[in-house]
């Protein structure tokens, strides 16, 4: 079964409290491509990309509180095209549990994920990232790939 993203992404952004704020620089740092994207986050980090950028983010709750579970639900649904997840590897984390339901469904649903500044830049530059892009989703669903 193919999927196609549209020339406009739907992009979620999260970010860890350590990693907030290089998540803020990147979306400022490359807020004209962005701006041309619908944007969607965990509650803190939409809401301070939101006030310190131009960027209009729309906010769903916070990570611990549900968001990022909400943000899963919206990658099952087929609403989410790409995923900027600013993670720490270095600090635990108490919503751990939601985190991996998160990238685990991420990857069900062969969603291009962003875990650090340089898989971002990546994603954004790559040719595929500007039009719309057609592809067959090779997830783990039984018979759904024959």
């Amino acid at each position: 079964m193919e999927k196609t993203m549209s020339a406009t992404k739907h992009i979620a952004l999260i970010a860890h409290d350590n990693m907030k704020e290089s998540l803020i620089e990147w979306c400022a740092e490359n807020s004209q491509i962005l701006a041309r994207h619908f944007l969607c986050g965990t509650g803190t980090t939409a809401r301070l990309i939101n006030e310190r950028t131009s960027l209009p983010v729309t906010p769903y709750l916070s990570g611990p509180l549900g968001g990022d579970q909400q943000i899963g639900a919206q990658v099952a649904e087929g609403h989410i095209d790409i995923i900027v997840f600013f993670s720490d590897p270095l600090t635990a984390q108490p919503h751990d549990p939601d985190v991996k339901a998160l990238l685990r469904i991420a990857q069900v649903y062969d969603i291009p994920i962003a875990n650090n500044r340089a898989t971002a830049d990546f994603i954004i530059t790559s040719p595929l990232f500007s039009g719309p892009y057609t592809y067959t989703p090779h997830n783990h669903f039984p018979g759904k790939n024959k």
